[in-house]
């Protein structure tokens, strides 16, 4: 498709016939061709540069006259009109004129001629094809600018964003199809209206929208370009739209008269950049979240915590176990009561591991060595600012424990203040940063443990009865290790094979001597004095023989004194035997009924497998006997060292 500017500019360039075009309202001299400029003796930017006016300046009320006649008959000449020369001296012409429309403004055509008789050898005819020949030119350029204007409409309708003028009034001028969609306005109901008071009025948190800070009014009183990107406009139902929006000056003849403001609708924009936004604070979270399970899982292997088993033949630890296979299924809460050091949180670990949090992590508070004013901080994290020292947002224990096990070792060091918000946070699952109106969610398995008696401090008023009913849903009572002393043959060689790979030093014997020592002591520390006692033992014996230093009972820690060697005595042949056979008896029961292996009795008799098993059928002794009546429970693996 042809270019119609530029065939417009084309056709005036070629034409013999001098030719003018006015806009008449403005006073503008809008187009020239070489021809006029050669008639006037005016260069073309010095023409351009005038007012229309200017140029009959010797005959002034002759043009209005002969403009009025244009715009009403659509045509018209005129001969002895005078027009200014360059040279200041007054031109004769003759001028033809035809009426032309560009962008809804009427325009002035104009063709001429120098004055001059017409002789009889040209006559009367010539004149006339002359006239038809330059309203024939006139009706070519009109259509040129018709073509020209219609095209721009065409450009204008094809935008994908908002276009609208306004003049310096603050008026509309022109509205495009694109801005009344976006808007749903009419383009009749803008034009010719203020467009600020209809849809720049608010600001976006609704306030009042000056007219006299309007970026859109400024570019056409500064002469700048205006570029914004984060304001609204209204549309016809009052809602807010979005957008950011340039506005650039129009300038007439060097003089600002309104500006053009180009827009768009940013509404799907700013909701991907929220989402993105969202998304990036999420990823943060989990980093966050991870970094600090991470912590605690650095913290598990710098204590050690290697995978063992749950060790002992009792019938109270063969309880335990099966409350164990029991609970762990479910997302009960459970309280696991007793002494210091008898292995609460192995039980605990035991039930996480078996259940269907496993996969997710078992987090530790240790409730009695929190600070007093940290603990809600410590349960449910805290924001940035909440109080002096919180420099950054920190995610509380239950959040890190979402979708696993929480443990709270010692519970009854909980405040009594607290004990109300965490009784919410297990009902409700839901709870609020320190400092943050924010409700969140959470997923928590409970599993609490005490050396105190609840039961007794909901009496005397220092735990919330409400919340030991809801902690206490399931109760796993773990006995104190003097109350199971079989299971201390287990233990010890436990400790004994562990403390002997990680010291790096060659596996002593546990000799049925060092059971019956470490049986008939007390234990007021349990299972964790054991295992420290052994770790101590490994330590101090230099050879394969191990030197157990055990405290007295008095309640120091003093090593007992040697035992006094019993007077020597002469056994019969038959109270030889006697004893041999109790001996070998009471090696069976300790271990088990077991003969071979680590945890044997051939190990605690210092014997060979085989010969042990020769001596026990030479006493008609079956060590199947030995052995517990039901079948070997389930074993569980824990990480940690006995609580």
């Amino acid at each position: 498709m042809p270019d119609p500017n530029a065939a417009s500019q084309l056709l005036l360039q070629h034409m013999q016939s001098a030719s003018l075009v006015i806009d008449p309202i403005d006073d503008r001299i809008l187009h020239a061709n070489p021809a006029c400029c050669a008639l006037l003796g005016w260069p073309l930017d010095e023409l351009l540069a005038l007012r229309a006016s200017r140029l009959w300046a010797h005959d002034l009320g002759a043009l209005v006259t002969f403009t009025e006649e244009v715009q009403v008959r659509g045509n018209a000449w005129r001969d002895g009109l005078g027009l200014l020369h360059h040279d200041g001296e007054r031109l004769e012409v003759e001028i033809e004129g035809s009426r032309l429309t560009r962008d809804g403004t009427t325009l002035l055509g104009l063709l001429i001629q120098q004055r001059r008789r017409l002789d009889a050898l040209r006559g009367l005819a010539e004149a006339e094809r002359y006239q038809r020949q330059g309203l024939l030119e006139w009706q070519g350029v009109e259509r040129i600018f018709r073509q020209f204007e219609r095209q721009n409409q065409l450009i204008l309708g094809a935008a994908g964003e908002g276009i609208y003028g306004v003049n310096r009034n603050g008026e509309t001028t022109f509205v495009n199809p694109a801005a009344e969609r976006i808007l749903g306005w009419r383009a009749d109901d803008l034009i010719g209206h203020n467009i600020h008071d209809l849809i720049h009025h608010h600001h976006p948190d609704g306030s009042t929208y000056d007219g006299h800070t309007c970026p859109i009014y400024a570019a056409f009183n500064d002469g700048e370009v205006h570029q914004v990107a984060d304001e609204v406009f209204w549309n016809k139902d009052g809602k807010p739209i979005p957008v950011d929006y340039t506005s650039t000056p129009l300038r007439d003849d060097g003089e600002l008269v309104g500006a053009v403001v180009v827009f768009r609708d940013i509404s799907e924009r700013l909701e991907t950049e929220r989402r993105l936004r969202q998304a990036l604070s999420e990823v943060q979270q989990l980093k966050q979240r991870l970094e600090l399970e991470n912590a605690y899982l650095q913290e598990e292997i710098r204590g050690e915590y290697a995978q063992h088993d749950l060790v002992g033949r009792s019938a109270a630890m063969q309880q335990v176990i099966r409350q164990i296979e029991l609970v762990a299924p479910t997302g009960a809460n459970v309280l696991i009561t007793g002494e210091s050091g008898t292995g609460k949180e192995l039980i605990a670990r035991a039930i996480h591991d078996n259940s269907g949090r496993s996969r997710r992590p078992l987090i530790r508070v240790n409730c009695a060595a929190v600070p007093r004013e940290l603990f809600e901080s410590e349960f449910f994290g805290h924001i940035r600012g909440a109080f002096t020292g919180a420099l950054n947002d920190r995610v509380g224990r239950f959040e890190l424990a979402d979708g696993g096990t929480l443990f709270l070792d010692e519970v009854g060091e909980i405040p009594l203040e607290l004990q109300s918000k965490l009784l919410r946070v297990l009902q409700e699952q839901q709870l609020e940063r320190v400092g943050d109106n924010r409700t969140r969610q959470v997923d928590v398995r409970v599993i609490a443990a005490t050396n105190r008696d609840l039961r007794q401090e909901v009496r005397a008023g220092r735990f919330r009865e409400d919340l030991y009913f809801r902690l206490n849903v399931f109760p796993i009572e773990s006995a104190p290790l003097r109350q199971r002393p079989e299971d201390i043959p287990p233990l010890a060689q436990h400790f004994l094979s562990r403390a002997c790979r990680q010291l790096n030093r060659p596996e002593p014997s546990l000799r049925l001597a060092d059971i019956q020592r470490l049986q008939a002591y007390s234990w007021p520390g349990n299972i964790r004095e054991l295992e420290n006692l052994i770790e101590r033992a490994v330590i101090i014996s230099p050879g394969t023989r191990l030197r157990l230093d055990l405290p007295n009972d008095s309640g120091n820690d003093a090593p007992s004194q040697p035992q006094v060697e019993q007077e020597m005595r002469i056994f019969t042949q038959g109270e030889q035997r006697r004893q041999m056979r109790e001996n070998l008896i009471a090696a069976l029961k300790a271990c088990a009924g077991r003969i071979s292996g680590k945890d044997g009795a051939a190990r605690l008799l210092e014997l060979k497998p085989t010969t042990l098993r020769s001596r026990l059928e030479s006493f008609a002794i079956d060590p199947r006997d030995y052995r517990p009546h039901r079948s070997q429970p389930r074993r569980y693996e824990t990480s940690q060292t006995p609580r």
